[in-house]
């Protein structure tokens, strides 16, 4: 590593490789059982089945930025916006999660919502916050 942190490349790719897979799933899911898209081949089962697999590495790569990259973040003073509110969507995102499968049944909607509409958000500013270094990198040349 040649900066504070900035992640090794395995963790960066580890990061984004587990939050997108996550997203993508979960954004499938919603098109097929929320949606009706393609309700047949998206709202599946298996795709629930893998956006929970994907959303379980996506926590362990959380994880593993927690102690170095979000401390060295806070210290230089950048990113705060985008990166401190994917720690919040993130946080909400693993309540929600966590309510749709074991909280009371009489929530479930309004937790249904909630975690698609956060989890969209968190989509976005997590390829703004991802991919920013690629845009200045490109006004510099």
């Amino acid at each position: 590593m040649s900066r504070l942190g900035k992640m090794p490349n395995w963790q960066r790719t580890f990061v984004i490789y587990g939050m997108m897979a996550c997203s993508v799933t979960g954004i499938l899911y919603l098109l097929g059982h929320q949606f009706q898209i393609q309700r047949a081949t998206l709202g599946t089962h298996s795709i629930l089945a893998a956006h929970g697999i994907a959303a379980m590495l996506a926590t362990l790569a959380l994880g593993s930025v927690l102690p170095f990259h979000i401390k060295a973040g806070y210290k230089s003073k950048k990113q705060w916006w985008s990166g401190f509110s994917q720690l919040a969507f993130l946080a909400a995102l693993l309540i929600s999660g966590a309510l749709l499968y074991y909280g009371p049944e009489e929530i479930r909607d309004g937790v249904i919502d909630t975690h698609w509409i956060v989890g969209l958000l968190f989509f976005t500013i997590f390829i703004l916050h991802a991919f920013s270094k690629l845009r200045s990198t490109k006004k510099l040349h």
